[in-house]
């Protein structure tokens, strides 16, 4: 590892999927020598928000969003916001999500999705805790929500309220989300070679609202595709916004890993007598 090499933080990294379940500490280990040094692990629905939660008090470099995806909003009900509010106490729940709108697999009805993610930005808004965004194909939809949901946004979260995860928007509707406050999240697609207008796109953002990403184990960068994705391919997508933005790799991870803070609130500071055997 480059000890002179400003951290990264994988601000998206499903670390409590089963592909995981084999090797975890080992995944750390190498993410760490890669210079990855936080993660945010987000909850698809309650089972993997509590995973997240015991994970990160197993490592001190987890921190967690606790949520469920529009994929399980069919499995909301009555009980669901209020086990969401207990689990979201834990200290090392620094968002809620991963949470928003998906209408290209529609694994949920839509009209379902829409309540279920009302309710947990109406949770975020009570926990005074930023939102991690999945939007797919349902942009209008999801505008909608975020305007009307950003003009009741305490003080707290004005300059911070969320990240939109592994953008593909449109640079309109990107632009938007920052307008709003919002980080934009990039990840592997950014290297793919057929997502030139993603890169151009990702050419016109303020680096100052980027964070970086892997969403492992989806979303693997070239030249890796094809592989599981894992933390330690974050430098992948680091070196190729460092082309894009015409900045050195360590101004990209020293941005990037410090807007992170600011809309998570962690403290880069860690013990490093971290155990990495599951």
């Amino acid at each position: 590892m480059n000890t002179d090499r400003p951290p990264l933080a994988d601000t998206h990294c499903h670390l409590t999927s089963p592909q995981f379940d084999k090797d975890r500490g080992e995944v750390l280990k190498r993410a760490k020598e890669e210079g990855v040094n936080r993660f945010l692990v987000p909850g698809l629905d309650l089972a993997s928000s509590r995973r997240a939660v015991e994970l990160s008090q197993r490592y001190p470099e987890i921190y967690v969003a606790v949520g469920f995806h529009p994929h399980n909003a069919k499995d909301w009900n009555r009980s669901t916001k209020q086990e969401l509010r207990e689990l979201a106490q834990s200290d090392k729940v620094v968002a809620i999500g991963e949470i928003g709108l998906d209408y290209y697999r529609n694994l949920s009805p839509r009209e379902k999705q829409r309540s279920v993610f009302q309710e947990q930005l109406d949770l975020a808004l009570e926990m005074e805790l930023p939102v991690v965004i999945h939007n797919r194909n349902s942009i209008d939809d999801l505008m909608s929500c975020i305007e009307s949901w950003s003009a009741r946004l305490p003080t707290t979260l004005r300059s911070a309220p969320g990240v939109l995860h592994a953008n593909s928007a449109d640079l309109e509707n990107t632009h938007k989300f920052i307008e709003a406050g919002f980080f934009i999240g990039v990840a592997g697609p950014i290297t793919y070679k057929k997502a030139e207008v993603l890169r151009r796109i990702t050419a016109e953002l303020p680096l100052e609202r980027v964070i970086l990403e892997t969403d492992a184990p989806y979303l693997t960068p070239n030249p890796k595709r094809g592989k599981r994705n894992e933390p330690s391919y974050l430098q992948l997508i680091a070196q190729q916004c460092a082309t894009l933005f015409e900045v050195s790799l360590n101004t990209i991870s020293a941005t990037t890993s410090q807007n992170a803070t600011e809309l998570f609130s962690w403290n880069h500071e860690y013990t490093e007598k971290t155990t990495f055997e599951e």
